[in-house]
């Protein structure tokens, strides 16, 4: 091997060298040396002595050398290189992150349960969560037994597809962008589902496949197209000639003429409202369940099958049943003399009036007034039944209920039609549904308001006429 010494460069031969390394800089790296060699000088701290005269030649051919020595570079756009500095590390690890977020939101594409729209030229992206519809699936299919499907929904399937066929129109929604409309058996068959079990929310959820604020809202839109568009055809006072045909069933089961209903009111628990609780506070019930008990009423008039022709919904469960029934438009319409040749039979509980006959409450009773009040049983048993099945059908009705109060009269009065339409189309209901009443009479006196001298002799002759014809 042989060494040599190195002499100084000339001022010619320091000429001919900066030349040589300028040509190199006009090459197709020059751009990135450049960048490169200024973000070095920045970052390296303490400038250098020789840093000092920044348009030194021979510094220029140094830092030439030392670039060409270092690996040859990536191709422009694949990577930026970066000096490393005392936060690389965390430099690196951010760029890595994006760089996943950004291969993850461009290199796949939507999933099954997400929905994109664009808008104002960006992207929206709907996440729905994935939820099953087994159940609904077999219930609404060809596969589910006429039986198993009543017992779910208290009604056979034809008597199901009647009611979806009359709320087409009223229930129906439009598809969007962004989701289905969820047809319209599902959205009845969730109303009658909740109404039927009282299950919670979250079951009826989980059962149809769909949210519980879902659910709420669906029970609550078709409660109320059915108040809307089945009651005026299911639940209306009788015509004269159906009027007719109804006297002569009460008068063949009973004896009394012109009898035209019989009448109850029934009460259903609900949680203590922030205003006016007091007007809601049911002293029977309390003593009864030993606790606190809030409750409104429904009042109802049943024909000899049990099917309601006059409700009233909503009084306050403190309101006793004659003052219910005296705000009533059901007592107005007789008040003012619009049904004549019509009586009504009531329990205990409410006053004796012209068009409204009662049991006597005294005691030591004839024989006349005891045939009178084994008569007047029979026709109030029938509306006592009505409004067990009414229960019995519809289980949301026997528990404390979570409706807003708001809102009750809509869903109650719901339930009374459906109970028409399983009535009139001859729906048996199983035994083991049919649900004891527990609502506590409160007699009203004999020297009540509104009791005329007409009302005594009238229900005196008919008392006297029934023992005489039972013989």
């Amino acid at each position: 091997m042989e060494v040599t010494s190195i002499p100084f460069l000339n001022q010619e031969e320091y000429s001919y060298f900066y030349s040589f390394f300028q040509e190199l800089d006009n090459s197709a790296n020059s751009t990135i040396v450049s960048e490169n060699s200024t973000k070095r000088r920045k970052t390296d701290g303490p400038m250098d002595p020789m840093d000092e005269n920044e348009n030194d030649p021979f510094k220029e051919i140094l830092n030439t050398v030392y670039f060409q020595e270092s690996p040859p570079s990536l191709e422009v756009g694949e990577f930026e290189f970066k000096v490393p500095s005392s936060s690389f590390g965390l430099e690196v690890s951010d760029d890595r992150e994006r760089a996943r977020k950004t291969s993850l939101k461009f290199e796949s594409g939507p999933s099954s349960n997400e929905e994109s729209s664009s808008q104002g030229g960006g992207s929206r992206r709907l996440w729905v969560k994935e939820r099953s519809k087994g159940w609904w699936d077999y219930y609404n299919s060809e596969e589910c037994p006429n039986d198993e499907f009543k017992k779910a929904f208290r009604m056979s399937k034809a008597t199901f597809n009647m009611i979806c066929e009359e709320l087409d129109a009223a229930v129906t929604k439009k598809d969007t962008m962004l989701r289905m409309a969820i047809p319209v058996r599902q959205r009845v068959a969730v109303c009658l589902y909740r109404l039927a079990t009282g299950d919670p929310l979250r079951t009826v959820s989980g059962l149809f496949g769909l949210g519980i604020s879902t659910c709420h809202k669906l029970v609550l839109e078709v409660c109320a197209a059915i108040k809307n568009v089945l009651m005026p055809k299911f639940l209306q006072w009788p015509n004269d000639e159906r009027l007719g045909q109804i006297k002569s069933e009460f008068g063949s089961i009973s004896g009394i003429p012109d009898v035209a209903g019989a009448i109850y009111t029934t009460h259903v628990s609900i949680i203590a409202p922030k205003v006016s609780p007091a007007l809601y506070y049911n002293k029977k019930h309390t003593e009864r369940n030993q606790k606190p008990s809030y409750s409104t009423t429904v009042q109802g008039v049943v024909d000899p099958r049990g099917v309601f022709t006059d409700i009233c919904i909503g009084y306050p469960g403190a309101m006793p049943n004659d003052q219910i029934l005296e705000k009533s438009v059901f007592s107005k319409r007789f008040n003012m003399g619009h049904s004549k040749n019509v009586r009504v039979v009531g329990n205990s509980s409410y006053p004796l009036l012209d068009w409204l006959l009662v049991p006597y409450t005294h005691q030591n009773h004839t024989w006349s007034q005891h045939s009178f009040n084994e008569k007047i049983g029979d026709v109030q048993q029938i509306a006592k039944d009505a409004f067990m099945r009414l229960k019995g059908r519809w289980a949301c009705l026997q528990k404390r209920t979570e409706v807003k109060l708001q809102d009750l009269p809509v869903v109650l009065g719901a339930c009374c039609v459906l109970h028409n339409i399983c009535e009139i189309n001859n729906e048996t209901m199983d035994e083991s549904l049919i649900f004891d009443l527990f609502d506590d009479e409160i007699v009203v006196g004999e020297n009540a308001k509104g009791k005329s001298v007409n009302a005594v002799q009238v229900r005196d002759s008919i008392a006297h006429n029934l023992l005489h014809h039972s013989h």
